[in-house]
């Protein structure tokens, strides 16, 4: 059997709504009449809960022509350690292949998108038949890959996480966020709802509503007249864009950093001063954070290994 033969694919799954549904309430007929008590579509929830089955179903009997495999839901990413020569199979929507693709370290990475009639899938190329055969062709090489710049958030006491989109720093409630904040040469104490820095594929995501919504008010103030336009950025690209959400100068604090690039040699630095609830999460994971309290430094720079997406 030759090496590419030999490697092991491990397959990401996701619950679907009708399971988080059942989980919490803790029988079908319970969830049932939880939804139709809110007047929801519970069929839509069944019939979403049925593709993903068949996909699932689909996907299995490829991996299983394929030789080794292991399934992993996503719960378990931040703990689960890959194989330097493992192939990754994404199950489900945009988000997972997102969530996968930051715990990985330059495997290949597969989206499958579970139901296109449902899902638009920006980065989920692939449909649930015929796995096997593509599997082959990426294990030999024979596949194009994508490269994804992603984001990566360290802090003075080791910890790290990496964002595909973008990476939130702030509070965990509507508190302000207290902090102090370092660009190149400029540096100041802020009050914000919270900083975003963003990737190239995160940048037509929460940074473009964050940017053209200040745009837009800055359009108004003078009077309509036109402002600049905001422009993402290509998946690749070797810089982030930060921004802050709203903030507030007082006497204690100032509003003159809000908006730039990041890159290798220029990072973004923050200090905490916020006593106890600040955070700092990626791809709207809040469930995956790095506690950022009083005293806690974070560097956000470009990470040193780019995603690896099968095309």
């Amino acid at each position: 059997m030759s090496a590419a033969a030999d490697r092991k694919v491990v397959l990401v799954t996701r619950r679907t709504r009708l399971d988080e549904l059942i989980a919490r309430h803790h029988t079908l007929a319970q969830a049932r009449f939880y939804l139709e008590h809110l007047n929801a579509d519970f069929s839509d929830y069944l019939a979403e809960s049925a593709a993903y089955a068949q996909s699932l179903a689909q996907v299995v009997s490829g991996l299983q022509a394929w030789g080794r495999y292991q399934l992993v839901d996503r719960t378990y990413l931040p703990n689960f350690v890959f194989a330097a020569d493992d192939i990754v199979v994404a199950l489900g929507q945009d988000g997972l292949v997102a969530n996968t693709m930051k715990y990985l370290d330059g495997q290949p990475l597969i989206g499958v998108n579970p139901e296109p009639s449902r899902w638009d899938g920006v980065l989920l190329p692939f449909e649930s038949d015929g796995l096997s055969a593509l599997i082959g062709d990426v294990a030999r090489s024979r596949r194009a890959i994508r490269a994804v710049t992603m984001a990566e958030a360290r802090l003075s006491d080791g910890q790290m996480l990496r964002a595909v989109n973008d990476l939130f720093i702030g509070p965990r409630t509507h508190a302000s966020a207290l902090y102090e904040i370092q660009h190149g040469a400029g540096r100041e104490v802020q009050s914000s709802s919270g900083v975003i820095v963003a990737t190239g594929l995160g940048s037509t995501a929460w940074i473009k509503s964050i940017v053209t919504g200040s745009l837009a008010v800055a359009q108004a103030l003078r009077g309509g007249k036109p402002s600049a336009e905001y422009a993402a950025k290509a998946w690749d690209a070797d810089t982030l864009t930060f921004a802050v959400r709203e903030p507030f100068p007082t006497r204690t604090s100032q509003a003159s950093i809000v908006f730039g690039e990041v890159s290798r040699t220029q990072p973004l630095k923050l200090r905490s001063r916020m006593p106890e609830n600040g955070v700092i999460f990626s791809d709207g994971m809040e469930s995956d954070f790095l506690r950022f309290t009083a005293g806690m430094e974070a560097t956000i720079g470009v990470a040193s290994v780019q995603g690896c997406l099968v095309i």
